[in-house]
């Protein structure tokens, strides 16, 4: 039994160190041995374009949004908007129905879901709607930056990218613990996007600004998002996801715990299937580095939630064979003291808040397999009202 869980104990804590700290040294080390060069663009590319914007009761920003969206460097000829509203209840559709009156020069449509399908199936319902050569996808609440259309385009001149997404800023990064929590992690998750879409293809997009050819769009299951399963699609069919950290949208981050636990939970909604979305993936002789990739970043990160519980468990039986054991089981339980300072007392130590913030993490991924089991798991959202 003592080797049994010795052995348990081994292969969780390769899990957990490798997914938060040896894949970023191990993409830096490849970064530098392989020198892959950056994303060839061709700015004379300038194809039709529709943004498409997804919305639910977003009153407070949808006008915003809209009025940042026709100030963007790109020719108004050649891009058009959509707002696809998903059975708003709020004044969001009277709004853009306004603005859309107020801008009758510009292309500007509104497409109303019947019913509050989610993210996914506002934006399938709207797809059928849009006939340019590329279609650009976001939220209402975050603000382009003026060249983020054509940056993100000007990568598109390349047949073999098939899904590119921009970089996320978040705005309020020092105004709180929250915000800079998100954004420390952010800034390291976007610097591995970066890597492996230079080497070869991302393992997971950005909600907030990314795009594909209209003609190569995938309806997907409600319950997933594109974020991660276009990626996937793309790279298994041979094609590149890439990142563009040039291709900008800016974003407040979520200024409370409660509004950043809830947006976690709401990522693990389809935590099983995200594990190894197809077994296709495996096959390393054909897809290469997206093998590497995806069971290092993505595989390994699903896996923490059981990882650090299994941990623990094996610790507190290896607890009592001898000194060693007994420190490691003791410093997992400071850990986790550190993160219930960190959580109720709100402390400004830069360690305690990763510490707490890390820890929220795994326990929403433990809330998003609570959700898949209990059936409760649902592609609908409510807004982080600390976002807006």
């Amino acid at each position: 039994m003592q080797n049994i869980m010795i052995y348990i104990w081994v292969v969780c804590a390769f899990i957990i160190v490798w997914a938060m700290i040896g894949y970023p040294l191990f993409l830096k080390i490849i970064d530098k041995l392989i020198k892959a060069p950056s994303i060839k663009k061709d700015y004379a590319y300038m194809p039709t374009v529709t943004i498409l914007v997804v919305a639910h009761n977003e009153e407070k920003v949808i006008k915003e949004k809209l009025e940042n969206l026709i100030n963007i460097n790109y020719p108004s000829e050649l891009f058009s908007i959509i707002v696809t509203s998903d059975f708003s209840t709020d004044k969001t559709n009277e709004i853009v129905e306004d603005f859309i009156s107020e801008h009758k020069n510009l292309d500007i449509k509104l497409h109303k879901t019947i019913k509050h399908g989610g993210k996914t199936n506002a934006q399938n319902e709207a797809l059928k709607l849009i006939d340019s050569e590329l279609v650009i996808m976001t939220d209402a609440n975050c603000f382009f930056d003026t060249n983020a259309v054509k940056e993100i385009v000007a990568c598109f001149h390349d047949k073999n990218i098939k899904y590119v997404c921009g970089a996320t800023v978040y705005v309020n990064s020092n105004e709180n613990r929250t915000a800079d929590s998100e954004t420390t992690y952010w800034d390291m998750d976007s610097k591995c996007r970066d890597i492996e879409g230079r080497i070869q293809t991302i393992t997971a997009g950005d909600g907030n600004l990314y795009a594909c050819r209209t003609k190569e769009y995938k309806e997907i299951p409600l319950i997933e998002c594109h974020d991660s399963s276009f990626p996937v699609l793309f790279s298994l069919d041979k094609g590149r996801a890439v990142f563009d950290p040039k291709s900008i949208a800016y974003e407040k981050a979520g200024e409370n715990d409660n509004d950043e636990y809830k947006r976690k939970v709401r990522m693990n909604r389809n935590l099983f299937h995200n594990i190894l979305p197809s077994i296709r993936i495996l096959n390393i002789f054909k897809y290469k580095w997206f093998t590497v990739f995806w069971l290092g970043h993505r595989t390994f990160r699903y896996l923490l939630w059981i990882a650090h519980l299994l941990l623990l468990i094996s610790s507190m039986y290896l607890s009592s064979k001898n000194i060693f054991w007994f420190i490691i089981f003791i410093g997992q339980v400071l850990f986790y003291f550190l993160a219930i300072i960190g959580i109720f007392t709100k402390s400004s130590n830069k360690l305690i808040k990763l510490i707490a913030y890390y820890t929220m993490t795994v326990i929403a991924q433990w809330h998003g397999v609570y959700n898949i089991v209990t059936g409760k798991a649902k592609p609908t959202w409510a807004k982080a009202e600390s976002t807006r």
